[in-house]
């Protein structure tokens, strides 16, 4: 019998946000290191990069507890609160970034996915989105990986038809580049990054 998993909702003004960025760097970097995104951080990097969610007080962190693990979460904030890598896609293309909120993250254990998180992160962020009544769009953007790249796993589908379902539109024109270390390098390297977007008058419709 599965575990009735516990969902809590912050947003940056809550106080009680900040004990759990330790347990969500952690969580980060455990999935994360997993194709396609393949990421060797740190903890120390994790928690400094999560302190942008406490100083934009419009941001969201929604946090799946199994007890009192943190097993998955999703995180957002409106795009002008980003760093320029994310933003100049967007200037560049004529877009307002203060008019679109950026869906950056969803995280969860391979153990509890299939039991409808997923779907509700999304939720969660956009009707977030639509609470603060000043955004005409979400966007998130995930990493491109060649198709033969040596650690892609035989079994790895892509979350393109889910996001496509969800009502996300890939727009290969909106892209930039974010550094890291992979798991099997010694040194960061650029990765080329591609933004969905999805209109929330649609939603509202």
């Amino acid at each position: 019998m599965s575990t009735p998993l516990a969902i809590r909702r912050f947003t940056g003004h809550d106080p009680e946000l900040r004990a759990f960025l330790p347990d969500l760097a952690r969580l980060r970097i455990q999935v994360f290191r997993d194709f396609p995104y393949l990421y060797d951080g740190t903890v120390e990097y994790e928690e400094k990069y999560l302190e942008t969610y406490l100083r934009c007080p419009e941001s969201i962190v929604v946090l799946v507890l199994d007890g009192e693990n943190v097993v998955g979460a999703t995180t957002g904030l409106p795009m002008d609160a980003e760093t320029t890598e994310f933003q100049q896609p967007f200037l560049d293309a004529g877009y307002d970034p203060a008019r679109i909120f950026y869906c950056a993250e969803s995280v969860l254990l391979p153990a509890y996915r299939g039991r409808g998180v997923y779907p509700r992160f999304f939720a969660e962020r956009e009707g977030h989105a639509e609470s603060l009544g000043r955004f005409d769009l979400c966007c998130f953007c995930c990493v491109q990986r060649p198709e033969d790249h040596p650690l892609r796993p035989a079994d790895y589908v892509p979350l393109d038809r889910v996001w496509t379902k969800f009502g996300y539109a890939r727009h290969p024109e909106l892209a930039t580049t974010y550094d890291w270390k992979d798991v099997d390098t010694a040194e960061e390297s650029p990765k080329p990054m591609v933004f969905w977007l999805k209109s929330l008058k649609e939603t509202e419709a």
